[in-house]
């Protein structure tokens, strides 16, 4: 229970940074997306490429990608399940040898 207070308060505070941070900028130069405290924040119009590329993005290497919308990290499933798939495999490999 404290502990979702604290994410919810937490969220609440880097928003308002992240805001903040925009509307400190001069009108023209405002791009509504960056990094607050090392969090990304996007709080442009979502596109169908930019939801592409933050969750099935082959070319890009990382798990974790900037969010589409909002604050925070969307999951690069792309990365993911290859990697996964591979754990798996490996572990079944351990499991096999283990029982000779």
């Amino acid at each position: 229970m404290r502990l979702g207070r604290l994410v919810r308060a937490a969220l609440f505070f880097l928003t308002l940074a992240a805001v903040a941070q925009e509307l400190s900028k001069p009108e023209g130069q405002r791009t509504w997306n960056g990094k607050v405290a090392g969090v990304p924040y996007d709080f442009r119009v979502p596109t169908p490429r930019r939801f592409r590329d933050a969750y099935w993005n082959p070319n890009d290497e990382r798990i974790f990608t900037d969010k589409v919308v909002g604050l925070g990290w969307a999951i690069n499933f792309a990365q993911l399940i290859p990697r996964l798939q591979e754990g798996y495999r490996r572990l079944a490999e351990r499991a096999q040898a283990g029982q000779r």
